[in-house]
């Protein structure tokens, strides 16, 4: 099926304003069907893993695939149905956890670098470095504890500090993107009445009940905040060569679908093919065949 997936990308043109953005189904799309759509992701699927051999064989490229998104907006499960068909071995996933004494006694950005892709492989970020501008903004109290010169009161959190931050990220991004990873942000757009709803099922349902943390809840009561963060993060970091894809989330199987059309269309615009075969390679296959089949022997 086709969809305009420029709707779900801001590449830094333009304004950003969050609310503007959609939540659930465009109406433009809203005659697809479920079963449509798992179709569609079980071909995107077979596909991605198709385009994944030929990203580790060639080993010239890597893919860096960023995923935020408020609690309950469905990270886990998107990575988890999208990405269901890669290999294995050449891809890992990072989750980012509130940051460890040694973390925090590096630079803010030291986490994320080293775990980025090695060529040939794909890294899947679930949160990320965004987190230094979004939690953190939220809760400058945070930043308390990461040992920053002139930082030793909350009232010394300026403005100034996340626009240093949004350029020590675009530069960071850019700099991966000309070794040849190739990043996708996603921002899983979820409305608050979802994340009511979801927090809910999780209580009511035995088999939901691990997933529920009152940790969450008080996340909530910043919804406003974090709306704010994320609108200013996603308007300071966004760019050509690493925009950001705005998803609407109230849906999680539509909202796979863009994700997995947006990961395939990124792919296909890399010269990616498996390694030319050289004639000396040729004759050392040629020989290792004779010898396998006993033609070689006497």
């Amino acid at each position: 099926m086709k969809l305009d997936l420029t709707h779900f990308t801001y590449d830094g043109t333009g304004n950003f304003r969050i609310k503007d953005w959609d939540t659930d189904i465009p109406k433009t799309e809203q005659g697809l069907t479920e079963a449509e759509i798992k179709a569609e992701i079980a071909q995107n699927v077979q596909d991605l893993a198709q385009a994944q051999g030929k990203l580790y064989a060639q080993k010239r490229y890597s893919l860096l695939l960023i995923f935020q998104g408020l609690d309950a907006a469905g990270k886990d499960g998107m990575i988890r149905h999208v990405m269901s068909g890669v290999n294995p071995q050449g891809t890992t996933v990072v989750s980012f956890k509130q940051p460890t004494v040694e973390e925090l006694a590096h630079d803010y950005l030291w986490r994320t670098r080293v775990a980025f892709p090695q060529a040939g492989n794909i890294t899947i970020f679930n949160r990320s470095h965004y987190e230094e501008v979004l939690v953190d903004r939220v809760h400058p109290e945070n930043l308390l504890l990461e040992h920053l010169p002139n930082i030793d009161a909350v009232a010394d959190v300026t403005p100034k500090l996340w626009q240093r931050r949004y350029k020590d990220i675009r530069h960071m991004e850019s700099m991966a993107s000309r070794d040849g990873i190739v990043i996708e942000k996603f921002f899983l757009h979820m409305s608050k009445d979802e994340q009511k709803k979801r927090f809910l099922d999780r209580i009511e349902q035995p088999d939901k009940n691990w997933k529920f943390s009152e940790a969450d809840i008080r996340e909530r009561r910043y919804w406003d905040d974090y709306q704010i963060a994320y609108q200013d993060a996603i308007a300071g970091t966004a760019t050509k060569k690493a925009p950001w894809h705005i998803i609407p989330a109230d849906n999680k199987w539509f909202g796979r679908l863009i994700v997995s059309k947006l990961i395939l269309a990124r792919l296909e615009k890399l010269p990616l093919a498996y390694p030319t075969v050289t004639a000396e390679q040729k004759a050392g296959l040629h020989a290792a065949l004779e010898e396998l089949t006993g033609k070689a022997e006497n």
